[in-house]
């Protein structure tokens, strides 16, 4: 299991080590993403390999809602920064115990998410065909 620091993400601060950022407030808590978001906890790791990997496993209970049980507050909910310390460290050792499975869904959500971008890039350029056909409709 790799060893990683969670804490508070203070704005414009910049970190030397391999991390990722954790949304903490609203119905998108849990959410992981490499840039800094406002509202979020920084988990800081040695190596860039355990970023990577936790990364996934991060947005694994991000998608699958495993944060909205823990959420607090009435207008906008938020996660508290114990209860992510506490229950992030169990379940990312328990997804990762069998490593080689493990190593199979990260490699499989890597390539969704490269099929995922490039169909995105896809759709962008068939409605740029389509405005200039349209475009040159119009103009007759």
């Amino acid at each position: 299991m790799p060893n990683f620091i969670i804490k508070t993400h203070r704005k414009d601060t910049a970190y030397s080590k391999p991390h990722l950022f954790i949304l903490n407030k609203g119905m998108n808590s849990g959410k992981p993403q490499k840039e800094q978001f406002t509202n979020s906890f920084v988990v800081i790791f040695e190596k860039e390999e355990d970023c990577e990997s936790l990364f996934f496993v991060a947005y694994s209970l991000w998608q699958t809602k495993f944060w909205h049980p823990f959420l607090i507050g009435s207008v906008i909910p938020f996660l508290r920064l114990p209860d992510f310390k506490k229950e992030f460290n169990p379940q990312a050792s328990l997804m990762m115990l069998e490593h080689e499975q493990h190593l199979k869904n990260v490699a499989a959500l890597k390539l969704l998410e490269k099929k995922e971008k490039q169909y995105k890039e896809d759709m962008m350029l068939i409605n740029d065909i389509r405005k200039a056909i349209l475009y040159r409709y119009c103009r007759k």
